[in-house]
């Protein structure tokens, strides 16, 4: 199966409407087309994932880190699906931007893994934290990690720890998080910390002069830059049925929307959706490091 069935078959148009009864779930394959028919569930509940990455078209080094770690444990009581997916992009014009990205996805990934993987392989260990605050904990660590190890570096990080149902996102700079729904809608998750934002929040700017301003790109949270930053950290059920998108400003900011949701919807599988995204990108000029991930839920 593709992954029209999800989108119903038909292109995205301003003037469409969705259906009255949406019938499927997004599947990947014939087999589990046919158990969705059948009104069967899919267990164990586990997590689909595809990646893209490019250096586009008028860089000429890549400045952009992607992280995708997905585990199914399933059994008689524990059936955990954990998925880790991180995007990172280096700050153009910084010094040593691909090695803060880099760092600062290593960081993060590698202590989350550490301090959550003993527990989705024997919870009678337990959780002595929330999720929130350890994912606080770790982007503070990146913080420093970063400044040691890059100078005049920056970053980006839009991480997304999904553990059962439940997504836990933590968001610095303007890399986004979106989840895409089977009535046409593209949500962003995620609240873009540049300067041009905060004045378009604020009233003063329209959102057609945001997308054109000479400084869209400048951001005012990032991590490795002074001080550290808040980070933006919220837990959301994952849509079901649905999908959760995180992407560098190398595709939304060169790909509208409405086209990022089509693209999906005309695609064979997640892994094809990924990168026909990145070539739509890249036919769009590709004046920036693209990076994209593709999640889906199933069960």
């Amino acid at each position: 199966m593709d992954l029209k069935n999800f989108f119903h078959g038909k292109k995205r148009t301003k003037k469409s409407t969705p259906p009255a009864n949406v019938l499927t779930v997004p599947l990947l394959d014939q087999q589990f087309q046919e158990t969705a028919t059948k009104g069967k569930g899919y267990q164990p509940q586990q997590l689909n994932a595809a990646c893209g990455l490019s250096v586009g078209k008028q860089r000429d080094h890549n400045e952009d880190s992607l992280f995708s770690f997905t585990v199914t444990v399933g059994g008689e009581t524990t059936r955990v699906p954990f998925g880790l997916y991180i995007i990172a992009d280096g700050m153009g014009g910084h010094q040593y931007g691909e090695v803060a990205s880099n760092t600062a996805l290593r960081s993060v990934a590698g202590a989350l893994l550490r301090k959550l993987i003993p527990y989705i392989v024997d919870q009678s260990i337990g959780m002595d934290e929330p999720l929130q605050e350890l994912l606080r904990k770790v982007i503070l660590d990146a913080q420093h990690a970063v400044m040691q190890s890059a100078p005049g570096g920056g970053t980006t990080l839009t991480a997304a720890l999904v553990l059962g149902a439940q997504v836990t996102l933590a968001h610095l700079g303007d890399s986004r998080a979106y989840i895409l729904r089977p009535d046409r809608r593209i949500e962003a998750l995620t609240r873009d910390h540049t300067l041009v934002k905060r004045l378009e929040e604020l009233g003063q700017i329209t959102a057609e002069e945001a997308a054109v301003h000479p400084q869209r790109n400048v951001l005012y949270r990032a991590l490795g830059q002074g001080e550290m930053q808040e980070p933006d950290i919220f837990t959301t059920p994952f849509p079901q049925p649905g999908y959760l998108l995180l992407c560098s400003d190398g595709l939304w900011g060169v790909v509208p929307e409405d086209d990022i949701y089509q693209i999906i919807g005309e695609s064979v599988n997640l892994q094809n959706a990924c990168q026909n995204l990145v070539d739509a990108a890249n036919a769009a000029g590709g004046p920036d490091n693209i990076s994209v991930v593709l999640v889906q839920l199933l069960g």
